[in-house]
């Protein structure tokens, strides 16, 4: 089985916006635009706010074990619900995770085996 990867990288507001930029002019010159998949951040210290250990325990235990809800997954990582379902909602923002609606309950998703973090010096 082939190991699926999503790749997480720095960018500042300034090259993003760029980026996006150079990506509606492409656009409306009707050219193709090879769609960039990833996570960025615009620097180091909102990654480290972002990915803390006790996150990185939430997706491992959602990609092993596939809880069906909120509730499931607050009491296989042993943690209070509020605080599992508020973390829950910052790792969908930031697009590390799925919420998917599964008979009338939350469940979260993790679609990747891999982390790859780039940093360009």
């Amino acid at each position: 089985m082939k190991t699926k990867k999503i790749k997480i990288g720095f960018k500042d507001i300034g090259a993003a916006l760029d980026d996006f930029v150079e990506t509606g002019e492409a656009l409306t010159r009707g050219e193709e635009v090879r769609e960039e998949a990833g996570v960025y951040f615009t620097n180091i210290e909102a990654f480290r706010k972002a990915i803390t250990p006790r996150r990185l325990k939430l997706l491992n235990v959602i990609k092993t074990s596939r809880p069906g809800s909120i509730n499931e997954l607050a009491s296989m990582a042993r943690r209070n619900i509020k605080n599992v379902s508020e973390d829950m909602r910052l790792l969908a923002q930031v697009g590390l995770l799925e919420i998917r609606e599964v008979q009338n309950r939350l469940a979260p998703e993790v679609d990747y085996d891999e982390i790859d973090v780039r940093i360009a010096v």
